[in-house]
């Protein structure tokens, strides 16, 4: 774990404009909690929604998605498995959609939702650079990945849309399954699909800070091309674990307030 004064520091940096990579394993384990709307050998082709998600012993549930794409660059799509990245989806999904020749608004519709079988596709040796906005701040990114076999690198970005933080190189053989597969127009079959959260300690940014928004970055065939989704969310729980807290708490007053009155 980074020290309290480490984060501090990459902090500084961050400000200066330095930027710095993780030199450690970043990112935590979390359990996606999901809806599909096929069974059977279909479930992996349709629309399968994000519920919430567990880590830490508590589940979120309010999720910031994207409102805002900028494609700092990506490799010209031409045809057949030429080009970067491109918007994908479920073979039935019925949210989403696929296009190539990717736009800024093509990735807002692939990204602004919450099903996990509407993603952003990379081919093999493809090469992009990806800033997504996010429609509320967020403490937490949630990383979905098909295949668990590509890299990409992410980096946080502040409210004005500026690199803050570490620029985390993530390898998907690492992760941890998702408990689903993705079967979408863009491949024959369903593949298993990894998952990893980032933190704001992973960035290296304090508990002051917020994620505003996100750089994903891929580089060509050393990267494998990554397939991916990414969610944010606030560190506050769901209704029913904050009033959970909330009896424990009051539990606690009160046994005091009567060893008091003894």
């Amino acid at each position: 774990m980074k020290s309290q004064l480490f984060a501090s520091f990459a902090t500084a940096l961050a400000l200066t404009g330095v930027f710095v990579s993780s030199a450690e394993a970043a990112g935590f384990k979390f359990t996606t909690n999901y809806t599909a709307e096929l069974t059977g050998a279909n479930q992996s082709k349709g629309n399968i929604w994000l519920n919430s998600v567990e880590f830490d012993g508590q589940t979120f549930s309010d999720f910031s998605i994207a409102k805002d794409v900028k494609i700092v660059s990506n490799d010209l799509w031409t045809h057949g498995n030429t080009g970067g990245a491109s918007a994908d989806k479920g073979d039935k999904a019925t949210v989403g959609l696929r296009q190539e020749k990717l736009t800024e608004a093509g990735a807002v519709t692939a990204l602004g939702n919450l099903n996990l079988n509407s993603i952003i596709d990379t081919e093999d040796k493809g090469s992009f650079v990806m800033d997504v906005m996010l429609d509320k701040a967020a403490d937490n990114l949630f990383i979905w990945e098909r295949g668990f076999n590509s890299r990409m690198d992410v980096q946080a970005l502040d409210a004005q849309g500026k690199l803050i933080g570490n620029l985390i190189n993530l390898d998907s053989s690492q992760w941890f399954s998702a408990g689903y597969s993705i079967d979408t127009l863009e491949i024959k079959g369903s593949q298993e699909v990894a998952s990893l959260g980032l933190s704001l300690r992973d960035f290296g940014l304090s508990a002051n800070d917020s994620i505003f928004g996100y750089r994903v970055i891929s580089k060509g065939a050393a990267y494998n091309g990554p397939d991916w989704k990414i969610v944010g969310t606030a560190s506050v729980p769901e209704p029913t674990a904050v009033i959970g807290l909330g009896l424990v708490a009051g539990s606690l007053v009160a046994s005091g307030r009567r060893q008091k009155s003894k």
